[in-house]
């Protein structure tokens, strides 16, 4: 008898079983590009490119991985070899760097890396003179895009703010605020600076990678420093973010728009005036931005938006010492761009000696957080404490294996940032980045019964009956602005439909969406949705899991039960899951039962099978307990 079977979250070749399960879209990639830009500060003797350090720092994944490091300039190229979970760091001697250091106010040349690996890694970039430094992640080019705004603050006076665009193809037009400035090809670098580029939006014909490099800044009464941080296209911005603070206590946070007539609702913060930002939180137009002072004693700042924004915080370094620190820039993803795990390293620089993690979750989930350092068994963290703040925590965790690879965790997803700083908190060095999170498409995207499109090729589904929901920005108001296909033929009954369902065969099926905008231009999005015949099922009550949500439950002890072909022997091999928590007691359990109150539940197993690969089955039980009142009614 054939079995129904169901939704197939993605399957994995293990190289250790202690690594979770990794999202798709994130901040690890195949593919990248970088360059560097200025470092310079009001009174210094002139430096020569002797005085800078520059590195290229990659953390390994879960697989073995080869790589190369490519100048464009030189037309020469280092190779490298990462076993799991390594850290591999390129310092870059005088004549790399040269070819790499972008200093005439506007010019086009070829100084860029492009970074390339057989298998996923997390990769990073340093630049440091002295105690002066910042670090940036560097994007994959699959989360490049076509549409940015720049987000820096104002340069130190007589200096500049700068930015950096490197092509990723040939013959990229590149625009700043509608006016084209450059045509590009791939790996070339544009260079501009001025005395301040917060809003201006940068468009391109072809997608492109965008740096904000400011060449120094004080942030209300720190000590000079350069800012190099990447910026993520407008299509990955969102409408809710947590804004956590480090150990040093004080940050300064720039929330910009993308659309005209934002509102911004936030709490955590205070609205700071007189350095450009608007005083008021509602009707910002596209490029405007409000700017707002987090403390750690407030326990960080959630933000809510009505349309898309872009976010970053400044590191304002002043601590215990009362000694004045140096600015830095980091990114700052939506909520909606955690993930469940990330690779992350330490910098090691001989200014610093104080490096740390900062883990944003959701509250709920705080207890599920776990890191493994250099691919050992995951374990809680400790040495800290949770910051809460309604429905999100983040946690400052310090990192003491500066030769060690760290990996943290949690099955309801996280987004985790990385600082430095110099002698006792708040001295004159500091760094900040975006370790790791997703980078998926907010502004125009689909899913897949909650899987996003542009990760269905990574996730088959065992499951045949599919819903689609699409959350889209900006949509033309006319008749046909939202069209879907499959395999290339119009779903004529679903157009200008945001939430459909349909029945699919065993089987590869293009998916595609096609969106007319407000500004008249027409885009698609679109990947292949598999579906196939899996090797795991369960059961609730009888019912099997991809008919769940179509059950609802009156009974409040639901019993559950496995049907599993080619399972692992070891321990571990089954894990249950209920809203993204293990059910530690079913462990291993091919039945079980657990008592439930009214409401919907998210229920996962996790098999893995004999030949290590693993698989996580899904379904959505609801139950509603009912009261029944008797009365005792007489003749």
């Amino acid at each position: 008898m054939k079995k129904n079977y169901c939704f197939f979250v993605t399957i994995v070749l293990l190289i250790s079983n202690i690594f979770p399960l990794q999202a798709q879209n994130t901040t690890e990639g195949t593919e990248f590009w970088v360059t560097f830009g200025q470092i310079v500060n009001v009174g210094m003797s002139p430096l020569t490119i002797n005085d800078f350090d520059f590195n290229i720092r990659i953390v390994g994944g879960s697989a073995s991985t080869t790589g190369t490091i490519y100048f464009t300039n030189l037309n020469t190229s280092i190779t490298f070899n990462i076993t799991p979970y390594e850290i591999y760091t390129h310092n870059l001697n005088n004549i790399e760097k040269y070819a790499v250091y972008n200093t005439v106010s506007e010019d086009i040349t070829n100084f860029s890396i492009h970074i390339t690996t057989s298998n996923p890694v997390s990769t990073f970039a340093s630049m440091k003179y002295s105690v002066f430094s910042d670090i940036t992640n560097i994007l994959p080019v699959t989360a490049l895009g076509v549409e940015y705004y720049a987000i820096s603050y104002p340069p130190s006076t007589p200096l500049y703010d700068a930015f950096t665009v490197i092509a990723t193809q040939n013959n990229t037009d590149l625009y700043r605020n509608g006016n084209w400035v450059a045509t590009l090809d791939s790996g070339q670098v544009y260079y501009r600076t001025s005395n301040n580029f917060t809003g201006d939006y940068i468009t391109s014909s072809k997608p492109v990678a965008f740096f904000a490099q400011v060449k120094s800044v004080t942030i209300h009464n720190t000590t000079a420093n350069a800012l190099f941080q990447q910026l993520a296209p407008v299509q990955t911005w969102g409408k809710t973010f947590f804004v956590p603070v480090t150990a040093i206590g004080t940050e300064y946070v720039r929330i910009l728009a993308a659309h005209n007539n934002t509102t911004i609702t936030q709490t955590g913060g205070t609205i700071v005036t007189g350095t450009g930002g608007k005083p008021t939180l509602s009707n910002l137009q596209a490029g405007e931005f409000v700017e707002l002072e987090i403390l750690l004693s407030n326990n960080g700042c959630f933000i809510s938006t009505d349309k898309p924004v872009g976010v970053c915080s400044f590191m304002k370094s002043f601590g215990i010492t009362n000694l004045l620190g140096s600015a830095s820039q980091v990114w700052i993803p939506a909520i909606e761009q955690t993930t469940p795990n990330i690779l992350m390293a330490p910098f090691v620089h001989s200014i610093f000696n104080y490096h740390y993690a900062l883990v944003i979750t959701s509250t709920a989930d705080t207890a599920n957080t776990r890191v493994s350092i250099g691919g050992a068994t995951p374990i809680p963290l400790s040495g800290g404490i949770w910051y809460t703040r309604g429905t999100m925590s983040f946690y400052n965790f310090s990192l003491t294996n500066f030769s060690a690879s760290y990996i943290f965790s949690n099955p309801a997803g996280i987004i985790v940032l990385g600082y430095g700083i110099y002698g006792e908190l708040g001295q004159s060095a500091s760094y900040y980045y975006l370790a790791g999170s997703s980078m998926r498409n907010l502004s125009a995207a689909f899913t897949a019964n909650n899987i996003p499109y542009n990760e269905l090729h990574n996730n088959p589904f065992c499951e045949h009956d599919i819903t689609f929901d699409a959350n889209i920005e900006g949509i033309h108001p006319n008749p046909g602005s939202l069209k879907w296909y499959i395999n290339g033929i119009e779903e004529v009954t679903k157009r200008d439909s945001l939430e459909w369902r349909k029945t699919f065969a065993t089987g590869n099926h293009i998916i595609k969406m096609s969106v007319l905008f407000e500004d008249n231009t027409t885009k698609t999005y679109e990947d292949t949705l598999k579906i196939k015949n899996c090797e795991a099922v369960f059961f609730a009550n009888g019912v099997i899991c991809d008919t769940l949500y179509k059950i609802t439950f009156c009974d409040k002890v639901v019993y559950f039960q496995a049907d599993v072909e080619g399972l692992h022997p070891d321990p571990g091999r089954i894990k249950w899951f209920i809203d993204g928590v293990e059910e530690t007691a079913a462990l291993d359990r091919l039945t079980w039962n657990k008592s439930f109150e009214t409401g919907e539940y998210d229920i996962e197993m996790v098999v893995r099978y004999a030949n290590g690969e693993t698989a996580t089955i899904f379904g959505r039980l609801k139950v509603r307990i009912f009261w029944t009142k008797i009365r005792n009614l007489r003749n």
